[in-house]
């Protein structure tokens, strides 16, 4: 039997206050029979509080948009999980492609961002991907291969089941340019390979692993009908409550 989908909405820097409760208690209201989806909402980290708090004693979980290693520190600017729990939030978004291009997060970085998610009890949400000259080149498996790696080497057996990676093409991301049914397949394929090479292939089929980079109400369906997409990651499609519940609705098939 397919395992729940998972799809979460990535606000990115989008939304203030009165938006964020109005889209939590719209989208967690909307959901509150839906027992098919784990659905999930990342709004900007000063929101963290109030998402949390309208969230509580619902079905809808909340995700931070990124997290540091470490427990605490001279870090200025930066939180740890420990804060991410004591709020309520149950998912941190990982290694992002904007992440990586403007903030320079690194393969390693966030390997380590994944392993202190597992040890705090947050679910890490960790993204990978390449860019269009890297897949023009035929770079897609190799730079797989190394993002995940860093990712698995942190990572145990015991962990799997808590576990989410998201591939997002870089060049499909805020591009309108989705990748075609069959591209998106083809790389969570990779994936799931790589994570069954190291943890068999019972195991990998416990991980979640969606497809993030422009997807909305009209591809989903087609998406979600793939052998290894489990949901999604949805960016500007999750900016509005009809277009996200769309969506949501879509990924049930």
């Amino acid at each position: 039997m397919r395992k729940k989908a998972l799809i979460c909405g990535n606000w990115k820097l989008n939304h203030n206050l009165s938006q964020t409760k109005s889209m939590v208690e719209e989208v967690s209201q909307a959901i509150k029979n839906n027992e098919l989806v784990e659905v999930v909402l990342a709004p900007v980290a000063p929101l963290l509080f109030a998402a949390c708090d309208l969230a509580k004693n619902t079905s809808l979980k909340i995700a931070a948009q990124n997290v540091f290693y470490e427990q605490k520190g001279a870090f200025t600017g930066e939180w740890s999980v420990n804060h991410l729990t004591e709020l309520g939030c149950s998912y941190a978004i990982v290694g992002h492609s904007e992440r990586r291009q403007y903030f320079n997060d690194s393969d390693e970085g966030v390997g380590k961002k994944a392993r202190a998610c597992l040890d705090g009890n947050i679910k890490p949400i960790a993204c990978l991907g390449e860019t269009l000259e890297q897949r023009e080149n035929g770079q897609v498996k190799k730079v797989l291969t190394r993002q995940l790696g860093a990712v698995l080497s942190q990572v145990k057996e015991s962990d799997l089941e808590n576990l989410v990676i998201a591939y997002e093409p870089v060049w499909a991301i805020g591009t309108s340019n989705t990748a075609t049914s069959a591209q998106a397949q083809e790389a969570h394929s990779i994936l799931r390979v790589l994570i069954a090479d190291k943890f068999g292939p019972d195991r990998a089929e416990s991980v979640h692993i969606l497809y993030g980079g422009s997807v909305k109400w009209q591809n989903i369906k087609e998406l979600m009908a793939q052998k290894d997409i489990d949901g999604a990651l949805v960016g500007g499609a999750s900016l509005t409550a009809e277009s996200f519940l769309s969506i949501v609705e879509g990924s049930i098939g």
